[in-house]
């Protein structure tokens, strides 16, 4: 997650709980050199949705998407590992951290099964009404200077409106110190069975409660994202991809 003393800044879960093992099958850890640095959404078997700063000016040689992933530490035969393909952006502006969200290629498709499955999308323009209760989830730190956790981490919240923007969708936890945090980036915002929102970045620390936490809101992009999938691009967006398999 991106962060800074009140300006944006990148993420984990605080004050959060552990997941039920493989109970959140959709869930991607994206590996820079075998370590954890963002999560994902697998949205086909195919494809990944995170967030484009996780993927901006990386190195995408050097990452990895692994699903089937319940505790870090402790591969399982559940895990499936992809190299990446192919990463598409969305008109991404790192400076106001606009259009944060990104489609990751899979060298190949995953293997459904009871541990990795693909998460609903919203439709295009589908509001998410303030109040909303909501799960956000990841490997990230679980607080502003403690370690990232092994163990996949989950948190209700809630969708509120104040301090927030029209591309983003924006959660507390009410009434507890907890929020996301460094690491939680790119991780889905589910919200009545549906993936609506990306891990985006905080303001003011993790779990600050002088702030909400952002997300990249996911029905904007639901048709630029069905383009890609379907192998074309509608033309509508500016579009950056980078083939990174030769």
């Amino acid at each position: 997650i991106l962060s800074s003393p009140v300006s944006p800044s990148l993420s984990k879960i605080v004050g959060g709980r552990p997941a039920i093992p493989h109970s959140r099958p959709y869930m991607i850890s994206l590996q820079l050199l075998g370590s954890h640095i963002c999560g994902g959404t697998l949205i086909h078997p195919q494809f990944v949705m995170t967030a484009a700063h996780c993927v901006n000016k990386m190195n995408l040689q050097l990452m990895m998407a692994v699903a089937g992933v319940h505790d870090l530490k402790n591969p399982e035969p559940s895990w499936q590992t992809f190299s990446i393909q192919r990463i598409y952006l969305n008109d991404y502006n790192e400076k106001y951290i606009l259009n944060d969200i990104a489609l990751i290629q899979l060298d190949r498709p995953a293997t459904l099964n009871a541990n990795v499955q693909v998460a609903p999308l919203p439709t295009q323009g589908q509001p998410l009404l303030m109040g909303t209760r909501c799960l956000a989830m990841g490997w990230g730190r679980l607080g502003t200077q403690l370690p990232i956790p092994n163990i996949l981490q989950e948190l209700n919240v809630t969708v509120v409106t104040f301090e927030c923007r029209r591309h983003n969708i924006c959660t507390l936890a009410p009434r507890q110190r907890a929020g996301i945090c460094f690491g939680d980036s790119g991780g889905p915002l589910i919200c009545q069975g549906v993936v609506h929102a990306v891990d985006s970045f905080i303001k003011g620390g993790c779990a600050s409660q002088r702030f909400p936490d952002f997300f990249a809101r996911v029905a904007l992009y639901v048709d630029w994202i069905k383009s890609i999938l379907k192998g074309r691009s509608t033309g509508m967006m500016k579009m950056m991809i980078v083939n990174y398999s030769q």
